[in-house]
This record gives structure tokens, sequence and C-alpha cells, in this order.
């Protein structure tokens, strides 16, 4: 049987595939240069030509490794490189300050990361910062009219994903038998935690895409947009993808974008059906004792 090709650990290469033929200058970003290469080695980000216009290329780079940080390597998001890549979006928000919504430049995301692994000095140092700050800088971004996409190449991981990925407009992925790879952490993980066995667990599985892995069991939920059947069909969805965003942005319609639109897609699918309810319930509860908390004046 032919082995299917895999984009796992291929950071590099996807931009090429993706962005037009000699376009990315890697490391610059607008006004912003990032000249320091021992500065989060792991975090790769430029500016691109995408079918003629400007872009701005994040990915990880699972081949880099910080030796400041030994715990930064194969991909994983380290500290410096989620303040790398959160200065990459704002410089991108800089250099498009002036323009129409319709001018932003789009960012893309290239996603394989096996998540976040803080070491002692991470941690104390202040590792949530660095991921909360990438996450805030691409959700000021996306509210600011920039399209955002995630490509998903190999690995989506936990928290890595969180802050490089899920604050995207739309999510895509390369399908299963690229190797591909969603989830929070692994069911032998989710067993040790609440203490089913495994078997349960993969029974479960079956019929509930929460306790599964994996680029399909996600879009069950409404976590992806579209399942890229080619690597050729990366770089066309990307531009399609793009299109669409802008025109739902153009339209009002931003609630249907980001992470409030994946929660509307999961309910489009029939894969996260008890969402309104609970919502619906939640918001019941807060007007019965809003008068009380939040008084009108």
């Amino acid at each position: 049987m032919e082995m299917q090709e895999t984009m796992m650990g291929r950071g590099r290469d996807a931009i090429d595939m993706i962005v037009d033929a000699d376009s990315f200058k890697e490391g610059t970003v607008g006004a912003k240069t990032f000249d320091d290469p021992e500065f989060g080695p792991g975090a790769v980000v430029g500016t691109a030509g995408l079918d003629g216009k400007d872009v701005t290329i994040i990915a990880s780079d699972a081949m880099a490794f910080n030796e400041k940080f030994p715990v930064v390597y194969a991909g994983i998001i380290g500290m410096e490189e989620g303040y790398k890549m959160a200065q990459a979006v704002y410089a991108s928000m800089a250099a498009d300050a002036d323009k129409s919504a319709a001018e932003k430049r789009a960012l893309v995301l290239i996603v394989d990361t096996p998540g976040n692994g803080p070491g002692k000095v991470e941690e104390i140092i202040g590792m949530n910062k660095a991921t909360g700050a990438y996450q805030l800088a691409l959700a000021e971004a996306r509210l600011k009219g920039h399209p955002i996409v995630a490509m998903v190449i190999g690995r989506a991981i936990s928290g890595a994903f969180l802050c490089h990925g899920l604050q995207a407009d739309h999510i895509l992925s390369l399908d299963a038998q690229f190797g591909t790879m969603i989830h929070v952490m692994p069911i032998t993980s989710i067993s040790r935690i609440i203490k089913k066995d495994i078997e349960t667990l993969e029974e479960l599985s079956k019929g509930n895409p929460v306790f599964a892995a994996g680029p399909r069991f996600f879009s069950a939920l409404g976590g992806v947009n579209e399942l890229v059947g080619s690597i050729e069909g990366m770089r066309p969805a990307i531009i399609k993808h793009i299109a669409e965003i802008r025109a739902l942005k153009a339209a009002g319609e931003e609630d249907k974008l980001g992470p409030w639109g994946r929660g509307l897609l999961g309910e489009e699918v029939k894969g996260r059906v008890a969402r309104p309810k609970v919502i619906a319930k939640m918001n019941e509860e807060f007007a019965a004792v809003a008068e009380k908390y939040a008084p009108s004046r």
C-alpha cells in the first residue's frame, strides 16, 4: 500500500506551498523586524503574498530548538514563541491601522504543535502571560477586521492550539489520512483524570466526539470549517476562506466567525445540540437576578 504523505513537522514547507512563489519575507511584518535569531526560534513569522495580496504568516517550526528553554522543541510553543507571535499580530494591526476593513491584511496561521511544555523557569516568569498575550492579539486583530485563517497541517494540541488557532475566524485542517490530530488531551490522559478505563472511553468516542481525537471528530463539533482533502488544496482553500471571511465582516455578520461562529456551526451540524439550551438557561437565570447585581439607571 502506498504511504500517504504527511505535513507533520513541515511548517516551513507548508509556507512555501501556500504563498505566492518566492514571496515569503521571514522576520518582517509591517515596520517591525525580528532580527534576533535566538528569540523564539520555534516561531516563524513574516510577510508573504497570497493571490497577489500581502498576508502575515505565523507558523511553528518543529525543527527548531530553543536552547534557553530545553522543553521548547518539536513545534512546542514556549514563552518566547508566544510573545513573538503576538508581536507579529500587533505589527500587522499597526501596519494597516489606517486602511479600510476590505484592505486589512489576512493572517494565516500554520498549525503544527504538540502543545505547551513549560518548565519551571517559564512557569515562574509567566508562560500563561505569553500565550494569553497571543490569544488577545489575535482576538483584537479579528475584531479590527483582519481575516484570520488557521490551517492545521499536523498536530493541534491543548493549550498551544488554544492560542495558535482557536481565535481564528475559520479553522481548516488537512483530513485525517494526513495524520493530523486535534484534541485537548489523549484518551489515556482523560482516563487518568476522570478515573474511567480506556475501553469505556473508546466506546464513548464512537458516538460522542467530545471524547475522541482527530480533525473529523472536531469537525463534527463545528470546530473545523473545512477538511482539506489534498496538500495541494491548502492554498486554494485558504484563499477561498479569506474571501468568505471578508464578505461576512463586510455584511456585519462577525457573529458567524471565530469562536462564537464555531458554536453556531456546531449547532448546525448537530454536534453541539445542548449548547443553545445551556446558553438560553444561563440568560434566563441571569435576567432573573440582573437588577440586583447590575441595576438599571
